[in-house]
C-alpha cells in the first residue's frame, strides 16, 4: 500500500522534470511552482528542483517561448522523483538513450510520474507493462492503440501504482503533485501548499467529469458551495443526504444528481473522503487520542476510523501517525 511505501522510505527531495521539445509550458510551470518555489519560511519543505532534457541548451515550448535548459539526462540518476512533461503531440520520444533513463531512474529506486501525454513516453519505455496507468481523455483510443500492454483508466485523475504513477490532463498534475505530498510528506504539508496556491487540496471524481458536461447552473453552485462549506465545519456531526439537500433547499434525489454533477462524486463519498482528510490532519497535528480523533472526523468510534483508514489509507490509524506526526 501507498502509505505502507511512505512509512519505510525517506520522502523524496531531489525533484527532477524531464522536459520533451515542444513541452507544454504551463504543466512545467506547474511543477515548477509546487517543487521550484522555496517555501521554507512558511514551514514547508524544501526541494531540489531542476529542469532537464535530452540535450542542454535552447528547449522551445508548445506555446513558443524559448527555455535554457542546463542539464542533461545524467540528471536523472540523482533524482528523488522524476516527472515526465507532457508536450503537444503523443508520438513518444524515440531516442532509446531517454528511454532508458527513465528505466535507470525506476531501477534505482526513484518515483517515476508523468502528466498528460508523458504516459506515452512511460509506456514507450516499457514502464508501464502490466500496470494502470491515465492520460488525457482526448488521446485515450491513440494510447490504447499503440500500448495494449498498459491497463488504461481513462475516468480517473491519476492512477497511483507505487513508484510508477500517471496523471490525466494538465490540471490533473496539480491533483498528482498535491497527491504525492500528502503521501511521502504528510497531508499537512500538501494541505499548506494547496493552500498557499489557491487550489483544493484533494478533488474527488475523475476526467468523466469534464467530457461532453453540460455546463452547471451558477446559482446552484453557490448553494452547493454554501453546503460543502457548512458540512466541512459540522463533520463531527452524524450528517445525511437528507440534511443536506434541505439546506441546499433541494429534494434528495435532486441534491445527489446536481451533487455528482458538479464534483464528480457522490455526497456519501465526498464526506467520507472530507472525514479522512481530517483525520489525517489531526492524526499529523494533534495529540489527541485516536478516539477524540474518531469523533472529531466524524467516524464516531476509533473502531469505525481504522477500518475505513486501512480500506483507504493501507495503514492503521497509529502507524499513520507515527509516520506523518509534526513533532
Amino acid at each position: 500500500m501507498a502509505l505502507e511505501r511512505a512509512a519505510v522510505r525517506t520522502p523524496f527531495h531531489s525533484v527532477v522534470a524531464y522536459a520533451p521539445t515542444r513541452v507544454a509550458s504551463f504543466t512545467l510551470g506547474l511543477v515548477s511552482e509546487v517543487f521550484g518555489f522555496d517555501r521554507t519560511s512558511r514551514g514547508l519543505p524544501a526541494f531540489d528542483f531542476t529542469v532537464c532534457t535530452q540535450r542542454p541548451g535552447q528547449l522551445r515550448t508548445d506555446t513558443g517561448l524559448t527555455l535554457t535548459v542546463e542539464h542533461g539526462l545524467d540528471r536523472l540518476a540523482t533524482a528523488d522523483l522524476v516527472f515526465v512533461m507532457p508536450w503537444e503531440e503523443t508520438d513518444p520520444d524515440p531516442a532509446e538513450e531517454v528511454h532508458e533513463a527513465l528505466r535507470a531512474a525506476y531501477r534505482r529506486g526513484a518515483i517515476v510520474a508523468s502528466q498528460c501525454t508523458g504516459a506515452f513516453l512511460l509506456a514507450a519505455a516499457g514502464l508501464l507493462d502490466g500496470r494502470r496507468a491515465t492520460t488525457h481523455w482526448r488521446w485515450t483510443d491513440a494510447f490504447r492503440d499503440r500500448f495494449p500492454a498498459v491497463t488504461l483508466a481513462p475516468e480517473v485523475l491519476y492512477v497511483d501504482e507505487g513508484r510508477i504513477l500517471t496523471s490525466a490532463g494538465v490540471a490533473a498534475g496539480i491533483d498528482l503533485c498535491l497527491y504525492l505530498l500528502r503521501r511521502e510528506h504528510g497531508a499537512a504539508v500538501a494541505t499548506a501548499l494547496a493552500r498557499d496556491m489557491v487550489v483544493p487540496p484533494h478533488r474527488d471524481g475523475g476526467q468523466a467529469q469534464y467530457v461532453a458536461v453540460p455546463v452547471p447552473v451558477r446559482c446552484d453552485d453557490e448553494r452547493l458551495a454554501s453546503v460543502i462549506g457548512w458540512a466541512r465545519a459540522h463533520l463531527d456531526r452524524r450528517l445525511t443526504v437528507d440534511e443536506l439537500a434541505t439546506r441546499a433547499m433541494m429534494s434528495p434525489r435532486s441534491f445527489a444528481r446536481h451533487f455528482r454533477a458538479t464534483t464528480g462524486t457522490t455526497p456519501h463519498a465526498w464526506l467520507l473522503g472530507e472525514r479522512l482528510h481530517r483525520a489525517e490532519e489531526l492524526l499529523e497535528t494533534a495529540d489527541l487520542p485516536i478516539e477524540e480523533v474518531a469523533r472529531r472526523s466524524g467516524f464516531g468510534t476509533a473502531a469505525a476510523l481504522r477500518e475505513q483508514f486501512v480500506r483507504r489509507r493501507g495503514v492503521p490509524p497509529r502507524d499513520y501517525r507515527r509516520a506523518f506526526a509534526v513533532r
